[in-house]
């Protein structure tokens, strides 16, 4: 569990601003999962997702997201790790392959959101993009309500549960300016099998 609690280059929690902000969402809460759904709300629905905003800049670092209040799914997944880690609570990233039209069609993208370790039921997902219309992502365990579904058999569910985020998602937020490039060029993975 060990390295999905310490800090890095993009899960920055040692930032005084992201440090300053865990705690102040933590204040007054009862239990683990008030400080989870805490912090998952606060970065859904204060953190404007860039695309479905128009917001620039390309933010990567937790701090980065923090400091604009913007940032993609995956930018968005850094703060909320940093937030639950710098609260002691293990959290790592994960990613689904959907299609970009939302047709179950190609072209295909990565989406980035959050695994944390709840106890007593282990790892659970939660994606904290954003809500809009047609998407309406939820903090409920043991049951798990992500922005997107599968809907065909070229995208997936990817199973890892990862520490750090995966460098072809890091080259696409650093790469690029504005986010319409960054719309332009999402990551995305090879399947296998």
């Amino acid at each position: 569990m060990k390295k999905y609690l310490t800090p890095s280059k993009y899960i920055n929690f040692e930032d005084p601003s992201i440090l300053s902000l865990a705690k102040h969402l933590a204040k007054n809460c009862f239990n683990e999962n008030e400080i989870i759904r805490k912090c998952f709300e606060y970065v859904r629905d204060e953190i404007k997702h860039s695309s479905d905003f128009k917001l620039n800049p390309v933010t990567c670092k937790a701090s980065d997201v923090l400091l604009h209040k913007t940032g993609y799914c995956y930018a968005k997944s850094h703060l909320l790790a940093a937030l639950l880690r710098a609260n002691g609570i293990p959290t790592g990233l994960c990613y689904q392959r959907l299609s970009v039209g939302d047709s179950g069609e190609a072209p295909y993208c990565l989406h980035g959101l959050n695994a944390v370790y709840l106890q007593g039921h282990g790892w659970y997902r939660m994606d904290a993009r954003g809500n809009k219309e047609g998407v309406n992502a939820q903090f409920l365990p043991p049951r798990e309500q992500l922005a997107f579904p599968i809907q065909s058999k070229n995208e997936r569910d990817l199973p890892e549960i990862w520490a750090e985020p995966l460098e072809v998602v890091i080259r696409s937020l650093e790469s690029y300016k504005t986010y319409d490039q960054v719309l332009a060029n999402l990551p995305d993975v090879d399947l296998i099998g």
